[in-house]
């Protein structure tokens, strides 16, 4: 089923990208932030409600090296974490 969610980041939420490549988001509607690392803000990136997590997974994997054998259960974490938190929603639909 997860493969299968889109991830779409909620539109008020606010990206500060640092000078090391890592980043904050910061969600006003909760007055929440976040520290997430490069990958995370890669992932972040791609959530643009027409790629699925396993897409997204695909993508990180060919953006970076030494990636774990475990990345698509990280950005599964990753994501749903974000998810409950206000951060994301999702779209649902069939995989292409």
């Amino acid at each position: 089923m997860a493969t299968l969610q889109k991830p779409l980041i909620n539109p008020v939420v606010v990206l500060r990208e640092e000078f090391d490549d890592w980043a904050v988001l910061f969600n006003p509607d909760t007055a929440e932030a976040v520290g997430i690392n490069p990958v995370g803000v890669a992932v972040w990136k791609l959530m643009d409600g027409r790629q699925t997590l396993e897409q997204i997974a695909s993508q990180i994997q060919e953006r970076f090296a030494r990636v774990p054998g475990t990345v698509s259960e990280e950005i599964d974490e990753f994501v749903a974490d974000l998810a409950r938190r206000g951060f994301v929603g999702y779209e649902f639909g069939p995989s292409e």
